[in-house]
């Protein structure tokens, strides 16, 4: 069975003319399909037709990634919901949430301000995501028990919920495999100094393990330090495989059935 790069960003590869050429080698790396994720309004068309032109092989999502929160973050996620009327619909909401990391430094009233209003931007699409009954992809930099916080509190389905590129530890995944949710790993899982994230990897079980690139950033190992592309995610399968003693093929079907189930592919 093929692999599924379960969160990657193909906006730079299509707008530089090499989308045709990166889903070539993907598939070459065994790698069948993607889930390109929306960060802002400027690529949540283009995913859409993305999808539309690639069925079986990109599927995508809309959200309004914390990093994208601006003072009009309101009249950006005005239009999201409609999104779930057309044809392909998403396969969630997201990737959404709260990062302190990228928050500027020396000017606390500022970075307060700005923290607030991702708070507000994620309030309101775990609303939407709890009315469409959808699934979720959480983003969370250095707010893992605020993410937690908010989800807790808005009634979403702990079962639809992924912090994507888990990059925390067995404690924050032990919270998070008790409330339901999922964690997904990129190729930080391949780094040498990543051993908290193996140990989360290993807590959270083959059970609910998904696999990402998340590309064009975070390239695993033996590429790290080059552009990431959807194809390496068979780089961080074949190193996970290895880590739980599976075999690449058994690693393969458990991974692409925990995707199709999560994001309802079928």
């Amino acid at each position: 069975m093929g692999l599924i790069d379960s969160h990657t960003h193909l906006d730079s590869f299509f707008r530089r003319g090499d989308l045709a050429a990166t889903l070539q080698r993907a598939q070459e790396h065994g790698v069948d399909a993607a889930v390109t994720v929306g960060t802002d309004r400027e690529d949540w068309e283009l995913y859409r037709q993305l999808a539309a032109d690639h069925p079986g092989v990109i599927y995508h999502t809309v959200g309004l990634h914390p990093c994208s929160v601006t003072v009009d973050w309101a009249e950006q996620v005005v239009g999201l919901a409609a999104f779930w009327t057309q044809d392909p619909a998403p396969v969630a909401l997201g990737e959404c949430g709260l990062d302190r990391f990228h928050l500027p430094s020396g000017d606390a009233v500022a970075a307060e301000r700005i923290f607030t209003a991702q708070r507000a931007a994620f309030a309101y699409q775990l609303e939407l995501v709890r009315e469409l009954a959808c699934p979720v992809v959480v983003h969370s930099r250095g707010a893992f028990a605020e993410c937690v916080e908010m989800i807790d509190a808005s009634g979403v389905d702990w079962g639809r919920v992924v912090f994507h590129c888990f990059a925390d530890g067995p404690a924050e995944m032990t919270i998070l495999r008790e409330r339901g949710g999922w964690g997904s790993f990129t190729g930080i899982l391949t780094y040498k100094s990543a051993g908290n994230v193996r140990e989360a990897a290993q807590v959270q079980g083959l059970d609910r393990l998904m696999l990402e690139t998340d590309a064009p950033y975070l390239t695993p190992v033996p590429h790290r330090g080059k552009p990431n592309e959807p194809g390496f995610v068979r780089h961080t399968a074949e190193y996970a495989a290895e880590m739980f003693g599976v075999s690449y093929d058994e690693l393969a079907v458990i991974t692409t059935r925990n995707t199709r189930a999560f994001y309802g592919l079928g």
